[in-house]
């Protein structure tokens, strides 16, 4: 079912016109579910995505899973179906919602997730640019977390549903050097029609985020232990089991050392077991999950952010999120981490994404032997992952697709 958001139309005229600078360009962009009604990376990266091209002279429409009642947004909003449908109805929605909103804004198409462009990806012309964004190998990640022959299977269909999509597409935008060269290597895709655009985060909240006191004040927590803070899905690829695994390392040097793991996933009974059978129940703690609102506090609150991901890591919103915050980061040398963090100080990224490792480094950093930067210098640095250094980028990409399809024709 397709629901146009008409009165979000002036919303977007004006936008525009205040951003009179860039010539308007229509776009229909297609994401998956709209933010907050799920929360998920990708949802709230779309979400934020729809607000700030406008800022751009971007206008047109965004296609999403559902919308829920006084929802609005800068670009008119169509639903795929109602909330809590299954993927049958979704798909017969985002083609119905396609067909619906592609004769008014059909100059650039852009979307998000291959799921949802399958359905409709033949009944685009070649004359019409698709930027396809590819913010990870979805089938691998299925993979990486199946238990049994079935989920195995999905996976493998999920892979010829990319490889369609992907190579269809004008323009590849990945979000880093990494998996412009896994979408390469994975899919086929030629190089010359990958384009890396660094992922963006909404820094306002977190630079707006208080002193590391006040932070922790607010949210009760210690006021002297060290405080590190990994806010992930609990989920395999994400490396907390080596994580909770070297802590028990930490603890021996540093006791009073407090690590606090945010977020809900599969593997928390895991992780909690884990942590108990290690003895570590006063040094680790599962949090469950971290409203969105309450981010930008907990980050500022750490004494240092860690992300120990194993596979699979694209773009970390949450390292920008934390410098945003003006709290280091420690990661793995692992996929888009090590694009982040090099450029703000080496010695940041683990050796290796194994717990001795991971162990090593943060005894490091909590014995002052490597050289953390200051809450300003984080905070400087995370301004070239905010959305008005971002959002021009993406504009160019649109308009290089459509230079690319006019140079097809002729």
């Amino acid at each position: 079912m397709s629901r146009l958001a008409n009165e979000h139309e002036s919303d977007t005229k004006t936008a525009l016109e205040v951003n009179s600078k860039w010539t308007p360009l229509n776009a229909l962009l297609v994401g998956m579910e709209w933010f907050p009604n799920r929360a998920g990376g990708l949802n709230r990266y779309f979400y934020d995505e729809v607000h700030a091209l406008p800022s751009v002279g971007i206008g047109g429409a965004a296609i999403v899973t559902a919308v829920e009642p006084g929802q609005t947004a800068p670009l008119a909003l169509h639903a795929m179906s109602q909330s809590g449908a299954g993927l049958p109805e979704r798909w017969r929605g985002v083609r119905a919602a396609h067909k619906d909103a592609l004769p008014e804004h059909r100059d650039r198409l852009n979307t998000k997730f291959a799921l949802y462009t399958y359905p409709w990806m033949r009944l685009v012309q070649r004359a019409t640019p698709l930027v396809v964004n590819f913010h990870g190998p979805w089938a691998d990640e299925m993979a990486a977390e199946a238990v049994g022959p079935k989920q195995r299977a999905v996976a493998l269909i999920a892979r010829q549903v990319e490889r369609a999509v992907y190579r269809r597409a004008t323009r590849l935008i990945t979000l880093s050097e990494a998996f412009r060269d896994l979408a390469h290597a994975r899919y086929g895709v030629p190089l010359e029609r990958i384009r890396v655009v660094p992922g963006a985060a909404d820094l306002p909240p977190f630079l707006a985020a208080p002193e590391r006191a006040e932070a922790r004040r607010r949210l009760g927590w210690p006021a002297e232990r060290p405080i590190l803070l990994a806010v992930r899905r609990l989920a395999r690829r994400m490396g907390l089991e080596g994580l909770i695994e070297a802590f028990a390392t930490v603890k021996q040097t540093h006791p009073d050392a407090l690590l606090l793991i945010g977020g809900k996933g599969a593997i928390a009974g895991e992780l909690q077991a884990s942590i108990d059978a290690r003895g570590l129940s006063e040094n680790v703690r599962l949090l469950g999950f971290v409203p969105d609102a309450d981010l930008p506090l907990a980050y500022a609150a750490a004494d240092l952010t860690i992300v120990p991901t194993i596979s699979l890591e694209g773009f970390g919103l949450i390292t920008v999120e934390s410098l945003a915050a003006g709290t280091p980061v420690l990661g793995t040398p692992v996929g888009g981490t090590p694009e982040i963090l090099r450029g703000l100080e080496p010695s940041l990224l683990f050796d290796a994404a194994t717990p001795e490792a991971i162990a090593a480094r943060i005894g490091q950093a909590l014995n002052g032997q490597i050289s953390l930067p200051e809450r300003a210098q984080c905070r400087a640095y995370a301004d070239r992952f905010g959305w008005h250094s971002v959002a021009p980028k993406i504009r160019a990409v649109f308009e290089e697709a459509q230079a690319a399809v006019q140079t097809e024709r002729a």
